[in-house]
């Protein structure tokens, strides 16, 4: 099918509509996280689970859904994505229970798993010629950057002038005019559903080994690090992990390529991703909790609060990381980004019960801001630098998977973390405000311990590719989806 110049660029704006929903979905709901809790009786640790619930499945069926865009074509699983997606948003925005919630959360990043494996693919497909698809993928980029920064303003303005219910129901417009616009104007090319093979075994065991060790972190505080229940889930996670990996290395069409693994670069950015999104996600949940149950911010506030930080990398991510990579290589700038996101952590470890929003909140906001910005493009394109370009899509897939993961695991040990201190200082007789700030306290810490380690192995490991180079001057290279 041929289509011409304006055609193409209207379906662009179609698949970044669709993507900037799953953008938003992430940051959106970090606003709104203490009034669901207040609503639903969600307790510090379970409510960890309205963000898990959606990176595990998100993480778990990313690289599954690319395989099934291949088999069954690209755009039918994009509307499939977008539709599941949709209705799942409207099961959350009428959920009365936190059992119902966190079902709808999975289906979710069901949905946008598969939105976000296909969107790049369709759009690659639109755009061939390389000047085109370079503008092309600066805007998809610019939309998933920013995308952060709308969310966390408009899960506050939604959250405090109607209801934290209105931050999932937002997307059902959205939802319907994406399936009606990509029905008239996104290619239909057809899958080769005959030739192909589905690794679901893969897809499924690695999903139910990250939530059984979700669910013992998370509950490890209440039921007992040493008990046979926490122990147990552990093992039987651990289980299903070795299993995962003996599927992979024996399926013939492999979710996960074991071999990508023994390429130094691929290997050592997914351990930078793992560590630095359980930074990352620290930073948007714990902050808000912080923000809103100890200096009282409503969830506006709350979101005018994320805005410098989410502004700032957004427009880093955009223009000045690949920038940077072309002038130093990779190392340097990821090391840097990350040492910045460290700090920026390390001044929210001593942010007090009185803190102000000047001096205590918006110098690490952009610290932050400035050290995603720099940092998240670096560990892509390191992925990327040791595999044939033919597979450097894979290579960014595996990144955001871990990314998904790492943020998922990161986050249930730091505010399983922040409750067992909250807790102690309790038992030991400081007040509830001092108790919960001293939760987050150790939680911040941790995080730029991790950011600490991520810039550590990044610098020392990772070897300068010209490859690199080429996707950052291109303007080629995926984009993760950001928190």
């Amino acid at each position: 099918m041929t289509m011409d110049t304006r055609t193409r660029w209207l379906a662009l704006i179609v698949l970044c509509l669709g993507d900037l929903m799953i953008v938003l979905d992430v940051t959106i709901v970090g606003v709104a996280l203490p009034s669901i809790k207040e609503d639903l009786g969600f307790s510090e640790e379970s409510l960890a689970w309205v963000v898990n619930a959606y990176l595990l499945t998100f993480g778990g069926f990313l690289l599954l859904g690319g395989r099934l865009g291949g088999l069954f074509g690209h755009r039918r699983l994009f509307l499939i994505g977008i539709a599941l997606f949709t209705a799942a948003s409207l099961a959350c925005g009428l959920a009365g229970s936190q059992e119902v919630l966190i079902v709808s959360r999975a289906v979710q990043g069901v949905g946008g798993a598969v939105v976000s494996a296909v969107a790049l693919s369709l759009m690659m497909m639109l755009f061939t010629e390389p000047t085109e698809r370079a503008k092309a993928m600066g805007v998809f980029g610019f939309v998933a950057s920013g995308g952060g920064s709308i969310g966390v303003l408009l899960g506050g303005v939604l959250t405090d002038v109607l209801s934290w219910q209105w931050i999932f129901l937002v997307n059902l417009p959205v939802g319907v005019a994406v399936v009606a616009l990509s029905l008239r104007l996104l290619p239909a090319a057809p899958g080769m559903a005959a030739k192909g093979r589905l690794d679901i075994a893969g897809a499924l065991t690695v999903t139910a080994s990250l939530m059984l060790a979700v669910y013992a972190i998370v509950n490890g505080n209440e039921t007992g690090w040493s008990s046979g229940r926490t122990i147990g889930l552990l093992a039987a996670a651990a289980v299903l992990m070795g299993l995962f990996i003996a599927i992979e290395a024996r399926v013939r069409a492999p979710l996960m390529p074991l071999g990508l693994f023994r390429l130094r670069n691929v290997s050592t950015a997914n351990v930078v991703g793992v560590l630095w999104a359980g930074a990352m996600f620290a930073w948007f949940f714990l902050s808000a909790l912080y923000l809103q149950l100890v200096l009282g911010y409503s969830p506006l506030e709350v979101g005018l609060a994320f805005l410098p930080g989410n502004l700032v990398m957004g427009a880093l991510s955009v223009g000045l990381s690949a920038k940077l990579v072309m002038r130093f290589g990779i190392r340097l700038p990821l090391g840097a980004g990350l040492v910045f996101a460290a700090i920026g952590l390390a001044l929210l470890a001593r942010a007090p019960v009185d803190g102000s929003f000047v001096v205590d909140v918006l110098p690490s906001m952009i610290l932050l801001g400035i050290g995603a910005g720099i940092a998240f493009n670096p560990v892509l394109l390191a992925a990327m630098s040791d595999v044939e370009p033919s597979e450097a899509g894979l290579a960014s897939g595996v990144v955001n998977t871990s990314f998904m993961m790492g943020g998922a695991l990161g986050l249930a040990v730091l505010a399983s973390l922040a409750a067992s201190r909250t807790d102690s200082l309790l038992a030991s007789g400081d007040t509830e405000l001092v108790a919960l700030a001293g939760g987050y306290h150790l939680a911040f810490l941790v995080g730029a311990i991790f950011a600490v380690a991520a810039a550590a192995i990044g610098v020392v490991l990772l070897r300068e590719s010209g490859t690199a180079a080429v996707h950052a001057e291109s303007g080629a290279e995926p984009h993760l989806e950001t928190a």
